[in-house]
């Protein structure tokens, strides 16, 4: 199976179009929540990996993982390592938490592209989200492994088709999305259709 982005399991989620303009089509713009999001990830880059012995946990940073089983490749913000055996995630976002499951797809799909390559266990991970300046814990329950599943098959399914389906304008969404002005939602004669409609369809066919 071919290796494809696993961030853009964050992007199909928050809408199908976008995902794939930017990984079909290869278009991309800047706004303001792109820049603030990419200073974050730098901040989570820079420096050099950490060992804090008094803690027994080393800390990694830009870790390239990949999954052969759902067909993604990535790179993580930052991986601890602890003395008790636990591997946990830690993905940094702008903003604050969200009404939707992407920020979790991402950090189940590392936990689990790190289970393949190290042959362990991973329940949990962490968002550190900007706004709020402390991590949230995410439980990497079976029900977040199925969606993040379902959502690699899916992806991979349009990813392959070639094709880019058809605007569906919601204001908060597009709104806050880079690709407004290439997209031009507004536009679509399906306007009016609901994107989770598009995905539970796309998801299940």
């Amino acid at each position: 199976m071919e290796l494809l982005p696993l961030s853009g399991l964050q992007h199909y989620l928050y809408c199908p179009r976008q995902f794939a303009l930017i990984h079909v089509e290869q278009q991309w713009a800047e706004n303001q929540f792109t820049a603030e999001g990419n200073v974050m990830h730098e901040k989570a880059h820079s420096g050099a990996d950490e060992h804090r012995v008094g803690e027994g946990v080393k800390i990694t940073r830009s870790i390239p993982v990949k999954s052969e089983e759902m067909g993604l490749s990535g790179q993580c913000d930052i991986v601890e390592f602890h003395k008790s055996g636990d591997v946990i995630p830690v993905e940094y976002k702008r903003g604050k938490p969200k009404d939707h499951s992407a920020d979790e797809v991402q950090l189940c799909a590392q936990a689990m592209c790190l289970e393949e390559m190290l042959g362990c266990t991973i329940p949990l991970g962490y968002l550190f989200y900007g706004k709020r300046k402390r991590r949230t814990p995410i439980e990497l329950n079976e029900q977040l492994r199925q969606l993040t599943r379902r959502t690699a098959e899916a992806f991979h399914h349009l990813f392959a088709s070639g094709e880019t389906p058809e605007a569906v304008y919601e204001s908060r969404k597009c709104g806050a999305c880079s690709l407004v002005e290439i997209c031009q939602p507004k536009l679509s004669k399906q306007s009016n259709r609901s994107a989770a409609a598009w995905f539970d369809k796309a998801a299940y066919d």
